[in-house]
């Protein structure tokens, strides 16, 4: 469940750096009742961030493939084959 906290209460950074790493989601921030910030942990960050890249290069791929612009999977091995003498 998201947690939510009204602005006021970021004056206690340590409290809120120590909620963002045990809760390991980010925190929502208001401000006069309606969402303003998100505030989360750098290592809660980092990881939306290699996820998010997994699904931007899963969407290239899927156009990729949508275009046409692929080999076939042994195709490709030979051409690996051949370029690497194995």
């Amino acid at each position: 469940m998201p947690q939510i906290i009204p602005i006021r209460d970021l004056k206690n950074t340590t409290e809120i750096s120590n909620r963002c790493h045990a809760v390991g989601e980010p925190i929502f921030v208001t401000k006069n009742g309606y969402g303003d910030l998100v505030v989360m942990s750098m290592e809660t960050y980092e990881e939306r961030m290699r996820i998010l890249d997994v699904y931007a290069k899963l969407a290239e791929a899927e156009k990729q493939i949508a275009s046409g612009q692929v080999l076939p999977a042994k195709d490709s091995i030979e051409d690996l084959k051949k370029k690497y003498g194995k």
